[in-house]
């Protein structure tokens, strides 16, 4: 029961993490013009999907790595290497969206981070930035003692935790500001709620639900990879019947 339970919540997981790239493609695509690498506003489009698919799916899928029963046996060297590469794919990703905003603004004349969504969004870029560097050097490299690892895991959790939430409140905050930003002229505002603001804010809803998702899967003790020396056949994920 523990074993399919856990299966479910881990495919719905991925289905609602692709339906948000999906629609945040679709919803630049139809209601902004598509994609371009050229300073205009099309440039801009690039900033939320790298955003939703670096910051808030990658992230996500690096950090439950280690929550697969595969993981559970065998050298744990192989998942470090991949949790950390898949962290940093979702970095590179991120700060690609920051580069596509700030030089949108530098050929606009548009100031840089005025807005209470670019300082959330900059916060967690940069405590991401020091997670993935302090993981590195700490979790991955051999000299580390394993008394400090022991000692700075909870730490390293508790900031992984923080980062993946204020990822999601920047997301939703950023769609909200771009829909007050293109939903202000007089025949089409925010406040009658036209198809595109239904749209993004569907879009954002379910966000939520996937970062609530990915928390519940975080928190569920029995789905924790067991410490070195503690289980082999006991994990209750791992029984039968349970």
């Amino acid at each position: 029961m523990a074993v399919g339970w856990f299966y479910l919540s881990f495919y719905s997981l991925w289905f609602l993490g692709l339906m948000c790239i999906i629609l945040t493609i679709y919803w630049v695509q139809l209601w902004h013009g598509g994609f371009a690498w050229d300073g205009t506003l099309l440039m801009f489009n690039y900033h939320p999907v790298f955003m939703v698919v670096g910051s808030v799916v990658l992230y996500s899928a690096a950090s439950l790595l280690y929550r697969l029963p595969q993981s559970w046996v065998g050298p744990k060297l192989p998942w470090k290497i991949g949790h950390a590469m898949l962290h940093l794919l979702a970095f590179i990703l991120t700060v690609l969206g920051l580069v596509a905003v700030f030089q949108l603004h530098r050929r606009s004349r548009i100031t840089n981070l005025y807005s209470l969504h670019s300082w959330l969004g900059i916060v967690t870029v940069f405590l991401f930035a020091c997670q993935w560097f302090l993981g590195f050097v700490v979790f991955l490299l051999p000299w580390m003692s394993v008394w400090l690892r022991s000692l700075l895991k909870p730490i390293h959790v508790f900031f992984g935790v923080v980062i993946l939430s204020l990822s999601i409140a920047s997301v939703i905050s950023g769609i909200n500001e771009k829909l007050f930003f293109s939903l202000n002229n007089a025949t089409q505002p925010y406040s009658n709620l036209p198809s595109e603001a239904i749209f993004a804010n569907s879009l954002g809803m379910l966000v939520v639900v996937f970062g609530l998702l990915v928390l519940y899967i975080l928190l569920v003790s029995s789905w924790k990879r067991p410490e070195t020396g503690i289980l082999t056949e006991g994990q209750p994920l791992l029984r039968d019947g349970e």
